[in-house]
């Protein structure tokens, strides 16, 4: 599997345990090698985990580990799921946003203006 745009690899973390902290991933999730970036998101009305979490490893092999060991594993008394999680890459806005009238490569000229 390779990795698109040599972005690192990321994982997404499922089953989150509601009381969950980055220090409780960064325990578990840092035996397979440094985490880059740990990303929680909390529910703004309760402020407890939203039940998943994005976990980013310097390399591949790492994050392959961490994928292999943890997936089904336990968590704060809790099964997880771990997967990859990827990124649709470069936002291609900017080449839509030019290219909105197939077709046409130009505008046309204003009307000359009368004094």
């Amino acid at each position: 599997m390779v990795c698109l745009h040599g972005d690192p690899p990321k994982l997404n973390y499922l089953a989150v345990h509601e009381e969950a902290q980055d220090d409780h991933l960064q325990e578990a999730f840092g035996e397979f090698g440094e985490l880059k970036n740990l990303h929680l998101n909390l529910d703004r009305r309760t402020g407890f985990v939203k039940g998943y979490a994005l976990i980013e490893y310097e390399n591949f092999e790492q994050a392959e580990n961490a994928i292999a060991s943890m997936t089904r594993g336990t968590l704060l008394e809790q099964v997880i799921n771990v997967d990859w999680a990827f990124s649709n890459g470069p936002s291609n806005w900017a080449l839509k946003r030019k290219n909105m009238r197939p077709g046409r490569t130009h505008r046309s000229r204003s009307p000359r203006r009368r004094y």
